[in-house]
């Protein structure tokens, strides 16, 4: 079946068109505006403007859903060349601390908040570990966990995708007012925002060392995305006939992937150049990703769905970044 799959030219052209909307998102990203979005999220867009203005065919999908899933986990482990575990050790337990009791926070008040609402309980999970863990990535992670639809999916990723955003763009407007310097601040910045792509573009006005900091602490949460799945997975079957099992819980194990990938890059195995440009590659892959999301986002019904979890995100992003403030000045680490 799965070589019929790959001889299906539809395949190919569903997998082209989150190629080409990956290409036009890393061009577009370095333009002033958009380089505040970053490369993911324009990619996102660029993917539900086509979807709203053009007809794409229903066949075409099987590749749009290849790039959705498979080609998303090549990305992800490759991700992994970015992070130094080695960093993250020297950086201290109280930045690991914020960056734990932040991602626990997150995801609680905004599942609580969603579920205040009335909204389902998996889009609910999935705002909730995307504004708590690391934005759209964590929501495409989560979502097998959750047994999710590629609807709820590609909303959960545009709500996150849109309040990253807006919150990125008004931290490096109060920066100046901040109580807090360039490594305070990065550590405000990375334990709070929701993208990668965000927490550098707001951590920059602070300079290299908010930057460096910012990454570190925003990795963090990106690597205890791992027990995370654990707890979802499990939460998820705690309400199911079926005993729960460590063997048979669906883990995606491509996220060991991206911690072997971690490992060997605190190591100093491979050289800089080469792993700078892995993570490149690894982001063009999420783009693919990403753009494939946004090609599955049917506007009418993000209109239906999209009101209630976005506003339970928006007010669990707004008690996040004050839990957050409050962490980086109670644990002394404004300077």
């Amino acid at each position: 079946m799965s070589q019929i799959l790959f001889k299906t030219k539809t395949f190919w052209y569903g997998i082209a068109l989150t190629f080409c909307i990956a290409t036009l998102s890393y061009f577009l990203a370095k333009l002033p505006f958009l380089m505040i979005l970053g490369q993911l999220v324009t990619a996102i867009l660029i993917g539900i403007i086509i979807r709203a203005l053009f007809p794409v065919p229903d066949k075409w999908f099987t590749g749009i859903q290849f790039s959705n899933k498979v080609i998303l986990r090549a990305g992800i482990i490759l991700l992994g060349f970015r992070l130094n575990l080695v960093d993250i050790y020297h950086a201290g337990w109280r930045v690991f601390l914020i960056a734990a009791l932040c991602l626990s926070f997150g995801i609680t008040i905004v599942y609580f908040l969603a579920k205040l609402f009335g909204v389902d309980k998996k889009l609910a999970i999935l705002v909730a570990c995307g504004t708590g863990i690391c934005g759209a990535a964590a929501v495409v992670a989560i979502s097998p966990q959750v047994k999710a639809d590629n609807n709820q999916t590609a909303v959960a990723a545009t709500i996150i995708a849109l309040l990253g955003t807006i919150f990125t763009v008004i931290y490096t407007l109060i920066y100046p007012i901040l109580p807090l310097g360039p490594d305070g601040y990065g550590i405000f910045a990375g334990a709070t925002l929701h993208e990668i792509a965000h927490v550098i573009a707001a951590a920059d006005p602070g300079g290299s060392s908010a930057v460096d900091m910012a990454v570190i602490v925003k990795l963090t949460r990106v690597a205890l995305l791992v027990p995370v799945c654990f707890v979802v997975a499990k939460m998820v079957n705690s309400g199911t006939k079926n005993r729960f099992s460590w063997a048979e819980l669906p883990v995606p194990w491509f996220i060991f992937g991206f911690l072997a990938t971690s490992a060997i890059n605190s190591f100093g195995i491979i050289p800089t150049s080469v792993t700078d440009f892995l993570v490149i590659c690894a982001y063009f892959l999420i783009a693919m990703s990403m753009g494939g999301l946004g090609l599955n986002v049917h506007l009418p019904s993000f209109g239906k769905m999209g009101g209630k979890p976005f506003a339970a995100a928006l007010i669990g992003s707004v008690f996040l970044s004050a839990f957050g403030l409050a962490l980086v000045l109670l644990f002394h680490l404004a300077g």
